[in-house]
């Protein structure tokens, strides 16, 4: 797994794949956006236009996606995911048990238990 540094947005982006190196496929390709403002279908068209038929692409937003965004993911030519900053903390609490120790002391979590 490869991880650009964070740009002047705090955005990066990630490209992981079963070698480690983005050589062999599937790669994941994951773009990370952290706006206000929701992410345009051009910025979608842009992603999709950078990536190679046998790629997976996750797109990140903190501010959403507008929906003609949408509809340009859903008509992508690659397999593509959008998460808002819900569906990131949805699927870290979900797996939270899973992920690597480095993560866990950036984003420490505790159990609560509640009566049922």
């Amino acid at each position: 797994t490869q991880v650009s540094p964070a740009g002047a947005d705090r955005e990066k982006d990630i490209i992981a794949s079963p070698d480690g190196f983005g050589f062999e496929n599937p790669r994941i390709i994951v773009e990370v956006k952290h706006r206000r403002e929701q992410m345009s279908s051009q910025q979608i068209r842009s992603f999709i236009g950078g990536r190679h038929k046998d790629d997976r692409g996750l797109y990140v937003s903190t501010g959403g996606f507008s929906k003609d965004a949408r509809y340009e993911a859903d008509r992508s030519t690659i397999p593509l995911t959008l998460w808002t900053l819900d569906d990131l903390v949805r699927a870290l609490v979900e797996n939270y048990e899973q992920v690597d120790i480095e993560t866990k002391l950036l984003v420490p979590l505790k159990k609560t238990y509640l009566p049922a």
